[in-house]
């Protein structure tokens, strides 16, 4: 069955490739596409399944299995600090966003830890969604201490990079951060954000970002599709 699997996954991939599958296609139904590859629906099944967790098909309850346009990769090196522009650019996608809030809050006590603040302190969070060729990949949420901040968000409009809006803003200027990876659970509501299916691999990085005098001076909850983002870093010995 293994051996059927690939067969028919690097079969579809092909077509996929060469044009004769192009992106919004609907597949046959599954018992005609198993007849026309002589397996087992169960077989064919496999094989799509795992076009469907690359993000290659996607599937419509109760209508059936479309081809998806192929998304171009973003490769990142995590021991190198690159805004989430910056990494966009460099792969030549075109970069969008759309900002879904920014606020005053008092600060929780979870960023006081990592902002070397007190709870209850004012805080400023700017919340967003990075599209990278049109679609959605990754979403950002910052929380800067008004004490630094102050009024620059309703001085400018923040668009683009947020390292540079700050050099220029504020006078801050990060550079390093200390960087938790996680995978979120599947009842996170921020990485729904990014999944265009069920399938959809979502990354969260969890940072906290130094300015020259290793001060923290922004924390972050970074949500990137996996799928689209893909991270490495160099590991010695």
């Amino acid at each position: 069955m293994a051996h059927e699997y690939i067969r028919i996954k690097e079969e579809l991939e092909r077509q996929m490739e060469s044009g004769e599958l192009v992106a919004g296609e609907k597949l046959p139904s599954e018992p005609e596409m198993a007849r026309r590859f002589g397996v087992s629906r169960e077989t064919f099944r496999s094989a799509v399944k795992q076009l469907e967790r690359e993000g290659k098909l996607r599937v419509s309850k109760g209508i059936g299995r479309f081809v998806t346009r192929p998304q171009d990769s973003i490769p990142s090196s995590l021991d190198r600090l690159n805004s989430t522009s910056e990494m966009i650019r460099s792969s030549g996608l075109g970069e969008g966003e759309y900002q879904e809030s920014i606020r005053t809050v008092p600060c929780e006590p979870e960023w006081a830890g990592f902002l070397h603040i007190e709870s209850g302190d004012p805080v400023v969070v700017s919340e967003r969604i990075r599209t990278a060729g049109g679609e959605p990949v990754s979403f950002n949420i910052n929380i800067l201490p008004y004490a630094i901040s102050g009024e620059a968000f309703k001085r400018r409009r923040l668009h683009g990079s947020l390292m540079r809006f700050l050099e220029e803003e504020c006078g801050i200027r990060i550079v390093s951060a200390n960087t938790e990876l996680i995978v979120p659970a599947p009842s996170d509501v921020h990485a729904a954000k990014l999944r265009l299916t069920e399938e959809t691999p979502v990354l969260l990085l969890k940072q906290t970002h130094y300015d020259e005098d290793f001060l923290p001076v922004l924390f972050s909850y970074d949500y990137f599709r996996n799928d689209v983002f893909k991270f490495w870093i160099k590991r010695t010995r």
